[in-house]
């Protein structure tokens, strides 16, 4: 099991007991450090307070479960209203959201499309663009997150 699957598992209980909903995992290596991220969730938003609250309670549970073993920094943040959408369930709960579809090669001279989620299926990502509908392929995209516009 990876390591971001394992701390989701023990994570979970404890956020949802903090009143808040587990939204992602990760274990990521920037520069010379390493970083564990917990990303929490809230009907209304997340704040510092309920970062920190997660934090202390899930701290002890990673020195117990010691799931990682280099050193690493430990961070609970928000989801974020830009977050990243990942799991089908995502897509489902923001269908109809404004969004940013990143590319991993240029689509007509752009990496980064921006349009509105119309339609998630087997990993295809189809979005409105302007007057255009389109569909990606799972391979042609390297990330999608909710887009706010002002």
């Amino acid at each position: 099991m990876k390591i971001t699957e394992q701390v989701a598992a023990f994570a979970q209980p404890i956020v949802e007991e903090k009143g808040c909903s587990l939204w992602d995992v990760e274990y990521v290596r920037e520069g010379a450090e390493r970083f564990l991220r917990v990303y929490i969730d809230k009907e209304g938003g997340v704040s510092i307070d309920d970062c920190e609250a997660v934090a202390r309670a899930l701290d002890p549970i990673l020195d117990e479960q010691d799931p990682i073993p280099e050193s690493y920094h430990f961070e609970v943040c928000s989801a974020g209203l830009e977050r990243v959408l990942k799991r089908p369930g995502d897509f489902q709960q923001f269908m109809g959201s404004p969004v940013l579809v990143k590319l991993y090669r240029p689509r007509n001279g752009l990496k980064e499309i921006p349009g509105i989620l119309r339609g998630y299926e087997d990993g295809r990502i189809t979005v409105e663009a302007g007057k255009e509908t389109i569909t990606f392929e799972k391979s042609q995209v390297a990330l999608v997150r909710l887009r706010v516009e002002f």
